[in-house]
């Protein structure tokens, strides 16, 4: 059993969240562990839920793995990737951002899927068929411990338009057996009612969890939180380049980082290693 979920002063975690959580994480004895995916509209609330459900699945389990889709506003890596992370030990603060090595992850090089969705699928797909292969894999001869791990998957804010479509293969693609669904009091921002993105000859074992975003104002309306998002893109590549440096660095800001790094000793390769290739478009 992994440590409780140690209170973040700053988060609020409604009995309904509680209660989602719990049902993915013990919902069933039998395999394979529960797949959940997370979706909503922008700052609803996905990423605090996530780490949450992280928290209660590793009451039970002993790892488990997190796909991040959210190029822009990434848990544990920093800006432009798309990752897979294996976790084995529960965040005690939701307020704090934390880096993890990823066990596989891509550099996708954009902080939105808007300027190349098929290169963003395209990865999505990579990530979830390696997290099978590794660990969900019935001829595997490890042990169910370690191949029948439970898989979060944390989805952006981009519901509508192109983002909606990317979001339905994504779906189709993982195939959960769960998947939670956040809404907001604003109607027209929140993903269309039901299981939106089957036919409707559906899978009745897919298991739909609504609930309501966190944030409530008096009058019992959603309020998104407005995150500084350039802040945080900041903040996350500052504390990952600062793994290049002794922990007693006071590096703080973005300027401090570029002066560090300006100062810090190069990693030399020859010329004729280096290759260059532009992610969304071709170089004539």
């Amino acid at each position: 059993m992994a440590e409780a979920e140690a209170p973040s002063p700053a988060i609020y975690i409604p009995d309904e969240w509680s209660e989602a959580a719990a049902a993915i994480a013990h919902g069933s004895v039998a395999p394979p562990p529960p797949t959940a995916l997370v979706c909503g509209a922008k700052n609803c609330g996905k990423t605090t839920f996530s780490r949450h459900l992280l928290n209660v699945l590793l009451r039970r389990y002993k790892r488990v793995a997190y796909l991040d889709t959210d190029v822009g506003q990434p848990e544990f890596t920093p800006p432009g990737f798309l990752s897979l992370t294996i976790v084995d030990k529960p965040t005690p603060d939701l307020t704090i951002p934390c880096l993890k090595t990823p066990e596989r992850c891509f550099f996708f090089g954009d902080i939105s899927a808007k300027r190349d969705p098929a290169a963003y699928l395209k990865c999505i797909y990579a990530l979830y068929d390696y997290f099978c292969k590794g660990h969900r894999s019935l001829n595997s001869k490890e042990d169910t411990a370690v191949v029948g791990l439970p898989l979060v998957v944390n989805t952006p804010g981009w519901v509508k338009g192109v983002g909606y479509d990317v979001l339905v293969k994504t779906l189709r693609y993982v195939s959960p057996n769960h998947v939670v669904k956040i809404n907001i009091s604003a109607e027209s921002k929140n993903l269309p009612p039901g299981h939106f993105w089957l036919d409707e000859d559906y899978d009745e074992t897919v298991h739909l969890i609504e609930i309501k975003s966190a944030r409530q104002d008096s009058f019992n309306r959603s309020v998104l939180t407005q995150k500084d998002a350039h802040l945080l893109r900041d903040m996350r590549i500052t504390a990952y380049f600062r793994q290049c440096f002794p922990n007693s660095s006071n590096i703080t800001k973005i300027k401090e980082l570029a002066h560090a790094l300006a100062s810090h000793p190069p990693y030399e390769v020859p010329i004729s290693s280096i290759k260059i290739k532009h992610l969304h478009c071709q170089v004539l």
